[in-house]
């Protein structure tokens, strides 16, 4: 980041390298499917480099990306105004036995669906928190709340997505 703020160019290259991957494992979290969620990408990036000036270098540079990207898939995404539940579209580093494998696909259907059906507000407090795995005063920053708001919305997003996961348990006997 430093050479990117000293005008070198193609340092961009390798933040676009790092961070590519996790931005769009995010926006497809948020509700975008892959089409949607490439565009994000492109826009979230484009986005970084014409605001390099506006980094502030005392933060951590994936907290900043990470802000902007939830900032421009909730843009997006209310512009489109539906929430669909996602297939299985996370991308994945490794791959686990196929019947580890076919667990897992279900149990991140299940879990996609659930957050679906969150509130954007919750939604984003667990993302941030478990998936990105910020601190909480890191999410506080990416979603611009208080750290106790973080906490709050936390559990109250823990609780209710434990009753939508167990009544759609319950739903399927």
């Amino acid at each position: 980041m430093e050479r990117c703020l000293q005008g070198e160019a193609e340092a961009f290259g390798g933040i676009l390298d790092r961070y590519e991957r996790p931005v769009y494992n995010l926006v497809v979290r948020l509700g975008a499917d892959r089409e949607e969620a490439r565009d994000i990408c492109q826009q979230v990036f484009i986005n970084i480099y014409q605001h390099l000036a506006s980094y502030d270098p005392s933060r951590r540079f994936f907290s900043w990306l990470y802000r902007a990207a939830v900032n421009e898939t909730i843009n997006h995404m209310k512009s489109r105004r539906s929430w669909e539940p996602l297939e299985g579209q996370r991308v994945e580093n490794r791959e686990p036995d196929p019947e580890q494998a076919l667990q897992a696909v279900e149990q991140e259907r299940e879990i996609q669906r659930g957050l679906l059906q969150l509130e954007m507000k919750y939604r984003l407090a667990v993302i941030a928190y478990h998936f990105l795995q910020l601190s909480y005063e890191e999410a506080a920053y990416v979603l611009s709340v208080p750290e106790r708001t973080v906490k709050s919305r936390l559990f109250t997003a823990r609780q209710q997505l434990r009753e939508i996961l167990e009544e759609r348990r319950h739903a399927r006997r």
